[in-house]
C-alpha cells in the first residue's frame, strides 16, 4: 500500500526513483510538489535468463495511477531505451503530455506508432533554452552531451527550492555534432542555488576523464583505409554521432553503406529526416545490391553489438542471414562494449567470427580505441557537483555500488555527508522548509511485459516457466466413466522435456499402471471423491516414484476426461 504523506498547511516537496537507481536502466524519477507531478523519463531494460519468456522490464506506475489527476508531464531527457522504452506501455494506461527535443520526440514517435497509438496532439517540442510553467513548478533546460544527440538537464524551480536532473552526460569539449555542453548556464543555475541535484552515477567508479567521441572516428576511419574487403561494423544504433563517423568513413574510402536490422535502419531513417545524420546522394543501398559490388565497396552497419541471438551480426556469425555472409578477410568492427551480463553473448559472435575467418577489431579492448564511454567518469561528475553546489544530493542512474562511489565523490567537493541520500526505487525524500527526511515508501517494483501482456506475468507464471525449463512436463490423460467413475482405458501418457520417450518405454509404462492403481484405490476406498482429489493423488504418486527414479521433479498435469 501507498502512504500517504504527513499532513502539513505548508505543500511538500517530494522526490523518489520508480526505477532506475540500484539498477541500470528502467529510469522513472518523479518530482512533486502539492498537487503537481513532473515525471522525469520513462525508461525499460532487459531481463535476465531467470525472467523466462519476458520481452521487457517497465516500471511499476501504481502510484502514478494513483494520483493521475496531479500529473503535470512526463519530461525525457534523450532518446536511449533506457529512457524511453517504457513510454508505449506507459502512455497505454497513463495518458500524459510528452515533453522532448526533436530527436527524442522522433523516436518517441515512431515508437508510438509502432504501437498503434496516437498521441501526437500529447507530444511538446522542448529546446535548451526553453522555459516551462507546470502548476507551481516552473521547467527550464541545460544542454549536455552524451551519446545520443539532443540531450538536456533539467531544473525544476519549485516554491520549495530548485531540484536539478542531470540526464546522463558526460563533459565532451569537442562533440562530434557541435552540441556543447552548456557549463555557464549551468553555473548559473549554481549560482542561484540548488536545493537537490539527481546526478547520474554510471561512472562513478572510473577515475578521470571520459575520451570524447571524436577519437572513436580517427580509429574507425584508420580501419575502414586499411580494410581490403567488406567492412561490417557493429555499433549502438542510437548513437547518431557514431553512425555520422562510419558514413564519413565510407565516404572517404568510397563504400556503399548498407543498412541490417530493425532498430539500425528506423533510427537512421528519424535521424535522417531530423537533419541529425548527413548521407551523401546514393551511398545508401540495399542487402541485395551489395552482391553486385566488388567487396572492397562494401561497408555494412549492422545492430548485434550486444551478441543478441537474433540481431544482424549474430545470425551473419551463425551464416543464416538470408541475403549478406561474412567471408574471409572481411573485416568486423564491433564500436562498442559489452554491457554487464551480455559477455557471454558477446564472446559467442566473436567466436563464430573469428571461425569465418574475419578480421574482428573488438571495441571492448582500449587498444582499438574503437569505443568511448557516453557517461562522465569521476572528475566529471565532480565538476557536476562543482558546478551545481547542491545542499541535498541524491545520486541516480546505477547499482548500488555505482551510487555507493558517487557519495564519495560528492563529499570530496563539499556536500555534507548528512545531505547525501542514497534511495533504493520507492523511497521518497521529504523536503520542507529546507530539512531533509526519508521515512516514507511508495508502491514501485518490476512490471513485466510479455508479448501483448503488461503485468500479466507474475511469480507464480515464472516459477511454473522455470519448472518446465529445469525438468519438463509429464501429462497424464485418465478417461471415466460417467456412469460410475470406471477407467475406460489405460491412462495416456504423454512428456516434453523430461525423458526421451522411446528409451523409456518401461518408466512411462509404470507411470501409466501407477496411475491406474492410485484410481482403483481411491474408488474401493469408498468415500466420496472429487476429480480435485483424484488429480493430487495422481501427482503426489507420480512425483515421489519419478523422483525415486530419476532424481528429476517434472511439472505433472493430471487431466481428467469423462466420458
Amino acid at each position: 500500500m501507498t502512504q500517504t504523506k504527513p499532513s502539513s498547511t505548508k505543500p511538500m516537496l517530494s522526490v523518489f526513483a520508480l526505477g532506475g537507481v540500484f539498477e541500470v536502466g528502467k529510469n522513472m524519477y518523479v518530482v512533486q510538489y502539492g498537487d503537481d507531478i513532473i515525471v522525469i523519463d520513462c525508461g525499460s531494460k532487459f531481463p535476465d535468463e531467470t525472467l523466462f519468456g519476458i520481452d521487457l522490464i517497465i516500471p511499476d506506475i501504481t502510484y502514478l495511477q494513483e494520483n493521475a489527476d496531479r500529473i503535470r508531464a512526463l519530461i525525457i531527457t534523450h532518446g536511449h531505451e533506457d529512457h524511453i522504452g517504457a513510454i508505449p506501455y506507459v502512455l497505454k494506461q497513463l495518458p500524459m503530455p510528452v515533453y522532448g527535443t526533436p530527436l527524442t520526440l522522433g523516436l518517441i514517435r515512431g515508437k508510438l506508432k509502432e504501437h498503434g497509438i496516437n498521441h501526437s496532439n500529447d507530444l511538446h517540442l522542448i529546446e535548451p533554452d526553453t522555459e516551462v510553467q507546470l502548476g507551481k513548478l516552473k521547467l527550464s533546460f541545460f544542454r549536455t552531451n552524451h551519446s545520443i544527440p539532443d540531450c538536456v538537464g533539467l531544473a525544476i524551480h519549485t516554491p520549495e527550492g530548485t531540484v536539478v536532473h542531470t540526464g546522463d552526460f558526460k563533459f565532451d569539449l569537442s562533440p562530434v555534432n557541435r552540441q556543447f555542453p552548456d557549463i555557464h548556464k549551468m553555473a548559473r543555475i549554481g549560482e542561484e542555488g540548488v536545493l537537490l541535484l539527481l546526478s547520474e552515477s554510471t561512472n562513478a567508479e572510473r577515475p578521470g576523464f571520459t575520451p570524447s567521441e571524436r577519437l572513436v572516428g580517427e580509429r574507425i576511419e584508420e580501419a575502414f583505409q586499411r580494410a581490403k574487403n567488406k567492412i561490417f561494423l557493429t555499433t549502438f544504433a542510437s548513437n547518431v554521432n557514431r553512425l555520422q563517423q562510419v558514413v564519413e568513413a565510407a565516404a572517404l574510402t568510397n563504400r556503399k553503406l548498407v543498412l541490417l536490422g530493425r532498430s539500425m535502419v528506423n533510427v537512421v531513417k528519424v535521424a535522417k529526416e531530423l537533419g541529425y545524420l548527413d548521407l551523401p546522394e546514393g551511398m545508401l543501398i540495399e542487402p541485395k545490391e551489395a552482391a553486385n559490388l566488388p567487396r572492397e565497396r562494401v561497408a555494412v552497419l549492422c545492430t548485434g553489438s550486444q551478441g543478441e541471438p537474433m540481431a544482424a551480426l549474430s545470425r551473419l556469425a551463425t551464416s543464416t542471414h538470408p541475403l549478406l555472409a561474412v567471408e574471409p578477410g572481411d573485416t568486423v568492427i564491433f564500436a562498442s562494449s559489452p554491457i554487464p551480463g551480455n559477455e557471454k553473448n558477446v564472446s559467442n559472435t566473436l567466436n563464430h567470427l573469428y571461425l569465418l575467418g574475419a578480421n574482428v577489431i573488438h571495441g571492448g579492448s582500449s587498444a582499438t580505441g574503437m569505443h568511448v564511454s557516453g557517461h562522465g567518469s569521476q572528475e566529471e561528475l565532480k565538476l557536476m557537483l562543482t558546478l551545481m553546489k547542491p545542499k541535498f544530493f541524491v545520486p541516480i542512474h546505477g547499482e548500488y555500488r555505482m551510487l555507493h562511489q558517487h557519495r564519495f565523490l560528492a563529499e570530496s567537493v563539499g556536500v555534507e555527508r548528512e545531505n547525501i541520500y542514497i534511495l533504493r526505487n520507492g523511497d521518497v525524500l521529504d523536503i520542507q522548509n529546507g530539512q531533509a527526511s526519508r521515512s516514507r515508501q511508495v508502491t514501485a517494483g518490476n512490471t513485466l511485459v510479455d508479448g501483448f501482456g503488461i503485468g500479466d506475468v507474475g511469480n507464480i507464471v515464472l516459477r511454473d516457466r522455470k519448472h518446465l525449463s529445469e525438468d519438463g512436463i509429464l501429462i497424464v490423460v485418465v478417461t471415466l466413466s460417467s456412469q460410475d467413475n470406471e477407467l475406460l482405458s489405460d491412462p495416456d501418457v504423454i512428456t516434453r522435456g523430461f525423458v526421451y520417450v522411446r528409451e523409456s518405454e518401461g518408466l512411462l509404462g509404470e507411470v501409466g499402471r501407477l496411475v491406474t492403481v492410485t484410481v482403483e484405490e481411491l474408488q474401493e476406498a469408498g468415500n466420496e471423491w472429487t476429480w480435485s482429489m483424484l488429480k493430487t493423488k495422481i501427482r503426489d504418486s507420480i512425483g515421489s516414484f519419478l523422483y525415486s527414479k530419476t532424481k528429476r521433479r517434472p511439472m505433472i498435469l493430471p487431466i481428467i476426461i469423462e466420458v
